[in-house]
């Protein structure tokens, strides 16, 4: 995959819908940044996953907690959670503040800092670096310690936008296509489309019959 020099702008608060589905569908295409001192690592979110309020998948359903409190702040924080004592999620506050909600980043097309991922990973295998929620955690050394953030707060972690050249700026500005199917790996509301992707990606994550499909 050729990869060329690109720009980054962060996002504002203002940009971010605070509705769980709406800010789904909006964070495909955009950037997670994380500023490590030894470099920067990057890649733009493929797949998403929405849990609304009111949602019984969802950590925040059965109200709020120390562990989930992340989910009740003002949308645009991070919740970090351990999944089966193996892997980290990285998770976007969604709603207004009291009301829980998240959505889960489910995968990434790495940007930057791939030489440093690929040893996060302990991997080099490229399209295996990002593509499934505890392996993008993994790469972009995503833990508990980032859990609460402000990706607003100029903080290591962000969220961001690349800028296009001058001369496709104007193509730039039709929105991609983002696909919809059900959630994966949930027994509860598994019925639901809130899980949103960009087509044709070779990142994003799941079985293929789904996105044949939708």
């Amino acid at each position: 995959m050729t990869r060329t020099p690109f720009k980054l702008r962060r996002l504002t608060r203002k940009e971010l819908p605070s509705d769980t589905l709406e800010l789904a569908r909006f964070v495909i295409g955009k950037v997670i940044v994380h500023d490590l001192p030894e470099g920067r690592l990057s890649g733009r979110i493929v797949e998403a996953e929405g849990y609304p309020p009111g949602d019984p998948a969802g950590h925040h359903f059965r109200g709020e907690t120390k562990r989930n409190h992340s989910l009740f702040l003002r949308h645009g924080h991070v919740y970090v959670y351990f999944n089966y004592g193996m892997h980290f999620m990285l998770n976007i506050s969604s709603e207004r503040a009291g009301v829980g909600g998240g959505v889960l980043i489910r995968a990434l097309e790495p940007l930057e800092g791939i030489e440093f991922m690929q040893r996060h990973r302990k991997s080099t295998e490229l399209r295996e670096l990002t593509r499934g929620p505890g392996r993008l955690a993994a790469a972009l050394r995503i833990d508990r310690t980032l859990d609460g953030l402000d990706l607003f707060s100029r903080g290591p972690l962000w969220l961001g936008a690349r800028v296009p050249p001058k001369s496709a700026r104007r193509a730039a500005t039709e929105e991609s296509p983002v696909g919809v199917t059900v959630r994966i790996g949930i027994t509860h509301a598994a019925e639901k489309q809130f899980r949103f992707y960009e087509p044709g990606n070779p990142f994003v994550s799941g079985p293929k019959r789904l996105l044949l499909s939708s």
